[in-house]
């Protein structure tokens, strides 16, 4: 008898299929007291799957998906997997030229959307030649009428028995294409394979030690790798429950992981601040939560977050195009470290010439795989860029750090010019483009400022053209407009000339290290409010 073909065994959908075997209808998710089991999710997603190969959907077909948490996303997740394509999740905060830009860049066929975002996405859809149909979640009200392609309803995708014709999936082939910020051009499509949602899932069961006596608390937005593939995968791959929330909230965080006893979360930095403001209580660790995964808890914080609520913090450091080559664990957790070399990864760390360098210096991350198919595959459609990543057929990060003669690797700063605010990672050249496009704008630089949460804020510095005037709450406005709610800058200073090299590149080294001068605007200072 001959074995089993790992080669297609390790695919998102066949992990389900695995758990449906060995668990039946036992919960896997809740999502707003609602639960849904595991057979519950494989029969809706094979639903999924039926529905859009009788749409004409084929293998390697991409499907934009533009919704928040919601079971509908998961179902929709492992429904295109069946079918063979290739998921594309959205930011929703995104619109314009740039949402515009996502979906050509990938070739989508296919868009799910929720009903409210329709307004982002009917002013785009007529540029959009390769986009055949829309799926709409909900009423689409009169916003149906606007847009231009075929459109049904979600319950008439699902309107089918479940019969699919199974599609030839390896490990090998693309599940995702997952977009991560511009620095020096436009945002880039991250093609990455079944086997690396796979090696990320047990990567982070290893970290954290879950069981299937686990429950994960998952409050990150699916469209992001991050709560798919650190949260949703692990839970799936070691037999755990999850509970599935709309956003993070702080007001119900702590009642949300007592109702359902979550024994795990997956953080972002700028939660760690939001969740210590709270008035401390003397129940604060009487809570179920064991471990908290994630990234970028200050230093100093670390300490005072396990005592107060009796938790283990484990970080580690990762990126969409490789997944998380730096970790601690809780047998070997050393505070304010990534960790160290993660099992099935490469990594050394190299001055600006490409040469090594000793322990304790500073020099960008290099990182390649061990396991075939468990780093992205390309930059989709970008060769050029593909190959400068790969360079001496290593990954190059663009991230600078330390390594102590212990192997813990320290996080130092940023080579590239990309911004992190509130878990989300801003192109600062996209920023600068839009920004470029006001016609009282001669140029802009777009760099980080240190937030109070833990992350970075957006300044934009602004060289207006002569005899131009542009107030900064004008600005904000046209910026709200054209681009993400997170994207739109905090602060707004209005220079002279840009400091400049001989080749006229603006020296952001400088403008990062003047930071918030005596005639920076603040708008939160200024009680300028952004609607999201």
């Amino acid at each position: 008898m001959n074995a089993p073909d790992v080669t297609r065994l390790r695919v998102i959908h066949q992990v389900l299929k695995e758990k449906v075997k060995k668990y039946g209808n036992r919960p896997f998710f809740y999502f707003q007291d609602r639960v849904f089991g595991y057979e519950d999710l494989d029969a809706a997603s094979d639903r999924v799957a039926g529905g859009l190969q009788a749409l004409g959907m084929k293998k390697g077909d991409k499907v934009a998906l533009m919704m928040g948490n919601r079971p509908e996303f998961l179902v929709l997740w492992f429904g295109i997997s069946k079918a063979g394509g290739v998921e594309v999740p959205i930011n929703v905060a995104h619109r314009g030229d740039i949402l515009l830009y996502m979906l050509e860049k990938a070739d989508c066929r296919l868009v799910v959307a929720e009903s409210a975002l329709l307004d982002r996405l009917a002013p785009v859809v007529e540029d959009l030649s390769e986009l055949e149909q829309i799926v709409v979640l909900d009423d689409p009200g009169s916003l149906g009428g606007w847009l231009n392609k075929p459109w049904l309803n979600f319950h008439n995708l699902m309107d089918n028995d479940g019969a699919y014709e199974p599609v030839d999936v390896t490990w090998a082939d693309p599940f995702a294409i997952l977009f991560t910020s511009g620095t020096t051009g436009p945002s880039k499509g991250a093609l990455m394979p079944h086997n690396y949602a796979l090696f990320m899932g047990e990567l982070v069961m290893g970290f954290a030690e879950y069981t299937e006596d686990d429950c994960l608390y998952n409050a990150l937005p699916l469209f992001h790798g991050n709560a798919q593939l650190l949260s949703a995968m692990p839970a799936l791959m070691s037999g755990a429950r999850m509970v599935l929330a709309s956003r993070f909230s702080a007001s119900r965080f702590w009642s949300e992981v007592e109702q359902y006893r979550c024994t795990a979360f997956n953080y972002i930095g700028s939660i760690i601040p939001i969740l210590l403001k709270a008035e401390p209580r003397p129940e604060d660790a009487k809570n179920p939560l064991r471990i908290m995964v994630g990234g970028g808890c200050p230093e100093d914080l670390f300490g005072i977050v396990e005592k107060r609520f009796g938790v283990t913090l484990v970080e580690g450091y990762g990126m969409s195009e490789l997944g998380l080559p730096l970790g601690n664990g809780p047998g070997e957790n050393k505070k304010g470290t990534i960790g160290k070399r993660t099992p099935g990864y490469q990594v050394k760390v190299v001055a600006d010439n490409g040469l090594e360098v000793s322990s304790d210096t500073m020099g960008e991350l290099l990182v390649r795989p061990e396991k075939p198919f468990t780093m992205m595959l390309e930059y989709y459609r970008m060769p050029e860029e593909t190959v400068e990543a790969w360079r001496d057929l290593w990954f190059h990060t663009g991230d600078y750090v330390m390594e102590d003669e212990e192997g813990y690797f320290r996080f130092v700063d940023r080579k590239k010019d990309a911004i992190r605010r509130g878990g989300e990672n801003i192109s600062s050249y996209e920023v600068e483009r839009i920004i470029n496009s006001h016609p009282a704008v001669r140029d802009s630089a777009a760099v980080a400022v240190k937030s109070e949460l833990a992350e970075d804020e957006v300044m934009v510095c602004l060289e207006l053209k002569p005899g131009a005037d542009l107030k900064p709450q004008d600005l904000l406005d046209y910026c709200r407009e054209r681009m993400a709610y997170f994207m739109i800058p905090r602060y707004v200073r209005v220079i002279g000339a840009m400091p400049r090299t001989p080749t006229l590149r603006v020296q952001k080294t400088i403008l990062r290290q003047e930071g918030i001068a005596p005639d920076t605007w603040d708008r939160v200072a200024a009680g300028h409010e952004i609607r999201r």
